[in-house]
């Protein structure tokens, strides 16, 4: 307790992001760190230096809750069904019913008690199908109702690269995944983002949010770990 102590004082808010990405602490003290560190670098931001205080409080509170929620992201992380909300959905499906007519009923009924031989009930049902609508597992998520982050490499990274297995006599060689660009994981699109600053905000056009928002946020996210960073390096020095 004493190093941790020793080491959130030297190391900023770094130990507040990883505590919270480990989910051992809330997010709340490392996102407000972040936004501190976000208005510092505004500074060198002139579209974001000219907003009036309120707009640029906003803007700045969104932009540190994504950066965090984008540092955070892991191969190990989840994230919500895109195809449910609770695991579940409905779905149409074809049910076979069948019943058996009163007057039928009656003839079976006496067929049965006078035991006629090689008498079947069933074949004087009337079978019809209904068109139903049907609570069902989700096949996304398989009822959990949420999904891994990681990518389709499963969180490795790397693939396999068939072209050079084929020449290398079928032993595996592998590559860096073009999917995740060798992360595990799917990093979260800045558009999601820029959307977000548009409803909660202000509105901002693509070009512009390009050219200035977007690299500031990319920024915003760098520094999250360069603090992680700095926070580890205190540890290993107080602890060593």
């Amino acid at each position: 307790m004493a190093a941790i102590g020793m080491t959130h004082q030297e190391g900023g808010i770094g130990l507040d992001l990883f505590l919270a990405k480990i989910g051992v602490s809330s997010p709340d003290k490392a996102i407000e760190g972040l936004v501190g560190i976000a208005n510092g670098l505004a500074g060198r931001r002139r579209p974001i230096s000219e907003l009036d205080e309120d707009t640029k409080s906003k803007l700045l509170q969104v932009l540190a809750t994504f950066a965090y929620q984008d540092y955070a992201l892991s191969a190990a992380s989840v994230k919500p069904c895109p195809d449910c909300t609770d695991g579940f959905i409905d779905t149409e499906v074809f049910t076979t019913k069948s019943h058996m007519p009163q007057r039928e009923k009656e003839f079976v009924k006496m067929s049965v008690f006078m035991e006629v031989k090689d008498f079947i009930p069933s074949a004087y049902e009337v079978h019809r199908n209904v068109r139903e609508v049907v609570r069902v597992q989700c096949p996304t998520c398989c009822g959990k109702a949420v999904v891994s982050n990681s990518c389709r490499c499963k969180g490795r990274g790397k693939v396999v690269d068939e072209v050079a297995t084929r020449a290398n006599g079928g032993l595996p060689v592998y590559k860096e995944c073009p999917k995740c660009k060798g992360n595990g994981y799917r990093k979260m699109p800045s558009e999601n983002v820029r959307r977000a600053v548009c409803l909660q905000v202000m509105e901002v056009s693509q070009p512009s949010w390009s050219r200035h928002y977007k690299p500031f946020y990319e920024a915003i996210v760098g520094e999250c770990f360069k603090e992680e960073s700095k926070a580890s390096t205190a540890l290993h020095k107080i602890t060593r």
